[in-house]
Parts: structure tokens; sequence; C-alpha cells
């Protein structure tokens, strides 16, 4: 006899951070209960207009602000950045494209590039 598996669930922060989120942002509704894997799937395929807001003009958590400026969320902290910023903080932020930016921007690519080429060089020596 097998039983019947409950869903996989998480809480409302883990899904917000999965989301790319701020959770306080988020309806009530979402914050309340759990949600299954199933509604964050839907959440994702078809996300309601909350949703889609949020992610258009923020604010925006951290590690959406790093992907968005391009540099890495220590960079950020280097920074000074630590608090959420909106769309159009960011954008004014690239428009200003100040040093640190610049540096910090330098930085991530470079650590980019040497962690692909401690990859490729991994995968070559796995198959000799």
């Amino acid at each position: 006899m097998t039983s019947q598996k409950s869903p996989q669930t998480m809480k409302p922060a883990t899904a917000a951070k999965k989301l790319g989120v701020l959770l306080d942002l988020t309806p009530a509704e979402f914050q309340d209960g759990v949600i299954s894997r199933d509604q964050l799937n839907a959440l994702q395929a078809d996300p309601p207009e909350w949703l889609r807001e949020l992610r258009r003009t923020g604010p925006h958590p951290r590690p959406v602000v790093a992907a968005k400026l391009g540099v890495s969320i220590s960079g950020l902290a280097r920074a000074g950045v630590m608090d959420p910023l909106t769309t159009d903080e960011i954008e004014a932020l690239k428009d200003e494209f100040p040093e640190w930016l610049r540096r910090e921007r330098n930085t991530h690519a470079e650590v980019q590039r040497e962690a692909a080429e401690l990859k490729a060089e991994k995968a070559q020596r796995s198959q000799a």
C-alpha cells in the first residue's frame, strides 16, 4: 500500500526569495501561509499583477540589485549599498556610473572569468 505524498511547501520568505521580491511588499495572503511548489510554479509561469509590478519597479532585494548592476552582493556591500533599490534608482546608478560601480563590475567580470576557466580545466581533467 502506498501512502499519499503531501505537496512540497515552503515559507513565504523562501518563496519571495525565489521570486526575486521583498516579502514585506507582497500581499497579505502571500505572507500569511505556506506556498506549495505548484503555487510557486504557477506564480512564475503566470505572475499576477502585483508580482509583475514588483519585478518591474521594485524595490528589489540585494541579489536582484546586484544582478541588474552587474556586480556581486559583496560588491554592493563594499560600496555601502545595503538597502533595497527601485528600478529607477538602479537606472540612475547605471547612468551616473560612479567609480565604485566601474571597479566592482570589473572585479565581478574577472571573478566570473576565472571561475569559468577553472570549470573548463576541471571538465578537461575529468575527461582525461
